[in-house]
């Protein structure tokens, strides 16, 4: 199967047109709500009660109900303004980082169409950088805010894991699942956390780390190199010192991908050889073939590889909370640039474990993560994120402010 680009990140649904109406006039209109007249794309993981849900699979989308439920986190937006315009195309399941759909298409960046939109909430980050939305709603388990907000030049939010309710939703791997959004700006994104995130007082940050190892391995060393330095002029990393992960050393990838694939097959193992037994569907093709490899991988994780991999994640936690414990954490969000659309299966293959590299250090840890897009390569978005300890969300965002007023 061949994968096709589309314009529209919006994935049209059965009765979609009739209930979409619906769900505008249900929206506020008082201006006084935070979310007044914003419009939010929501990713097709998120359940609206008299909407299909088809998790990126029209397999799913065959054998669930029609919800009955609305994930919390939808309602909360709408009932503070927002305008509901559409649900965007995921990846299957979610179970991919670059945006990439065989069924609903794959939709076209529209920063750099010869370049992957990044997944899962592709979608989701398609919608707001074309303009079509001002909310990208969508999740991240391994990488799926953060990785679609550098290849489409937008702010996107992962934030502590567990802060926002996950309910009426299809999940991923719940230890690791988050809800983020994406936006163009940052009053935005800050908005859209005041109505998301329950705590109202930002931590303050007493030091910046930066992760130069980290920094000198990527694409974009030289972009993130001089923006750094033109805050530093600007006298805005008054205490800074350096930090070294070795993602190697630490097995970060490794050991987010086995615990992720283990969850990943107790949530929808059963469903997956359910498939087998079903009257007209060919097991073999319901999924892309790197997504089905991806399951087939995940169902032969063995009790004691997630023993070991648990044993490996708490250690990487316990030295990075305490390193970088009252500090604000700065490292890049991705290798580099976003793949090309038609890089070979291998060329990806490569590129995701070296990416998940990086963004497995908030996942194992569920530390909140903000890319911010301050850099770009042969006119493509790139970037770098902050990271802070559980709880500082609110804290990145000031800080981010901070740094962006002056940048502007």
């Amino acid at each position: 199967m061949k994968h096709f680009m589309v314009q529209n990140p919006f994935i049209s649904l059965k009765a979609f047109n009739q209930s979409e109406t619906s769900w505008q006039q249900n929206s506020s209109a008082d201006s006084a709500l935070p979310l007044s007249g914003l419009r939010l794309a929501v990713k097709d993981l998120f359940h609206m009660a008299g909407l299909p849900t088809s998790a990126g699979n029209p397999t799913w989308l065959a054998t669930h109900p029609i919800p009955t439920k609305t994930a919390s986190s939808v309602s909360a937006l709408l009932s503070e303004g927002a305008i509901f315009c559409g649900k965007t195309i995921t990846d299957e399941l979610a179970y991919s980082l670059n945006g990439q759909n065989i069924h609903y298409g794959t939709p076209s960046n529209p920063v750099t169409p010869d370049r992957l939109p990044g997944g899962s909430s592709s979608g989701s980050a398609v919608a707001v950088s074309s303009g079509l939305a001002d909310i990208g709603l969508g999740t991240d388990t391994g990488g799926s805010i953060r990785v679609p907000a550098s290849y489409n030049g937008l702010f996107g939010l992962r934030p502590t894991h567990g802060v926002i309710p996950s309910d009426n939703m299809v999940a991923l791997a719940p230890s690791f699942d988050t809800v983020g959004w994406l936006t163009k700006d940052l009053t935005t994104l800050e908005k859209t956390a005041s109505v998301l995130l329950k705590s109202k007082t930002p931590k303050r940050f007493n030091n910046i780390l930066i992760a130069k190892n980290l920094i000198d391995q990527v694409e974009h060393v030289k972009e993130i190199n001089a923006q750094l330095q033109s805050w530093r002029d600007q006298g805005h990393f008054a205490k800074e010192s350096s930090i070294v992960i070795d993602t190697k050393a630490w097995k970060t990838s490794e050991t987010f991908r086995t615990l992720q694939g283990a969850e990943i097959w107790h949530e929808h193992g059963k469903w997956i050889k359910s498939l087998e037994n079903l009257e007209g569907v060919d097991a073999s093709a319901v999924f892309a073939p790197d997504i089905q490899s991806r399951f087939d991988w995940s169902k032969s994780i063995s009790a004691a590889d997630v023993a070991t991999a648990q044993q490996q994640r708490q250690r990487f936690v316990d030295w990075l909370e305490q390193e970088i414990e009252g500090a604000v954490l700065i490292i890049p969000t991705t290798p580099g640039l976003a793949p090309l659309f038609d890089a070979a299966e291998d060329e990806l293959a490569a590129y995701r474990n070296q990416l998940m590299d990086i963004t497995a250090i908030a996942g194992l840890a569920g530390l909140p993560q903000l890319h911010l897009p301050v850099c770009t390569l042969d006119g493509a978005p790139c970037g770098l994120s902050l990271v802070g300890s559980k709880g500082t969300d609110l804290a990145l965002i000031e800080f981010a402010k901070h740094l962006m007023e002056s940048a502007s």
